[in-house]
Order: C-alpha cells, then sequence, then structure tokens
C-alpha cells in the first residue's frame, strides 16, 4: 500500500480515513476538495484538473482522497493507484455525518442523495478499466473499516480478519 486511492459519498469519511492511514502507513494525505474547489463552489476545469493530477501521481507514495462525481477524471489517479478504497455507506449516515459538519446548498444535497445510482456505477467501470491491477477494498459500514483500519495499524495479514464483518469483496453486485 503506497499510492492509494479513497472514493465514496460526500461525508463517509473519506478524509478521515485518509488522514489515519497516511499515518499508520507513513504516506502523505491529499484532500483533493481543497485542491478541486475553487471560491464560490467553481469547479476546476478539466484539462487544468488532469494536469494537476498528473502531478500529484508522480511521487512514490501517497493517499488522494475525494470523489467529485461527475466532475471528475478519476482515471488519472487510479491508473497509478496500488490500493483503491470505496466507501460506500448509505444515505442516511453520510447525511447525518454531513447535517453536523456544516450546511451544504441543495445542488450538494441532491448529488449526495443520488450517488449510489448515478455515480457510484460510473466510479466501479472506472475502477474496472483504469485500476485492474490495483488492490480494492469496498466498505459498506463503519465497522469493517474500524477494522481494516486496525489491521493495517497491527500489521495483521487479510486472513485474520472476521469474513463475516470484513466486507472488501469484488465490485460486482
Amino acid at each position: 500500500m503506497r499510492r492509494v486511492v479513497i472514493l465514496g459519498r460526500a461525508a463517509a469519511g473519506k478524509t478521515t480515513l485518509s488522514l489515519h492511514l497516511g499515518e499508520i502507513e507513513e504516506l502523505p494525505a491529499v484532500e483533493l476538495d481543497k485542491l478541486f474547489w475553487r471560491f464560490g463552489s467553481t469547479a476546476t476545469p478539466r484539462a487544468e484538473w488532469i494536469a494537476l493530477q498528473q502531478e500529484l501521481i508522480k511521487p512514490e507514495s501517497w493517499i488522494l482522497d475525494g470523489d467529485l462525481g461527475g466532475y471528475d477524471a478519476v482515471g488519472t489517479r487510479l491508473s497509478a493507484a496500488d490500493t483503491i478504497i470505496l466507501l460506500d455507506f448509505s444515505f442516511m449516515r453520510c447525511a447525518w455525518r454531513a447535517w453536523k459538519r456544516s450546511r451544504e446548498g441543495i445542488g450538494f444535497w441532491l448529488w449526495m442523495a443520488s450517488y449510489r445510482w448515478r455515480n457510484l456505477p460510473h466510479t466501479i467501470e472506472a475502477i474496472e478499466k483504469y485500476a485492474s491491477n490495483a488492490e480494492v477494498h469496498v466498505f459498506r459500514g463503519p465497522r469493517a473499516l474500524a477494522q481494516f483500519v486496525e489491521l493495517r495499524r497491527n500489521s495483521l495479514t487479510c486472513d485474520s480478519l472476521d469474513e463475516a464483518v470484513f466486507a472488501s469483496k469484488p465490485l460486482g453486485r
């Protein structure tokens, strides 16, 4: 795990996870939302966003967290990743977290509510297309994710996990 991409619905905990994994694995973590969104929630132009990501993937190790939905050019970073973590948490869990941290506009809430059926299929398709050699972990709840983080912290093997709790599995539905 040297080049990690973390994807998922808004408020799933991508940045929190990247900071924890960055500390555990001694990898620099980059929150893509802070680089992509400009003043007034203006998106970075696509060509510029791709060029910036090409710079971000040059180092030997990193964690890049962020899922920008239809605005994103995720293939750039997926093609360089050796590990992909997809947080597929429920709308209600993420909505509660988002509500607690800030008050977002209607566009944010529409994107968040439609993520699973509008954006997630494109994300899965992009992972299959650009990152066929990467190790992919899909987490559908915080318990399995916490167990994964603890595994990394303790440097155990995946075989020692309780398979009923650990939700890392192929992307297919």
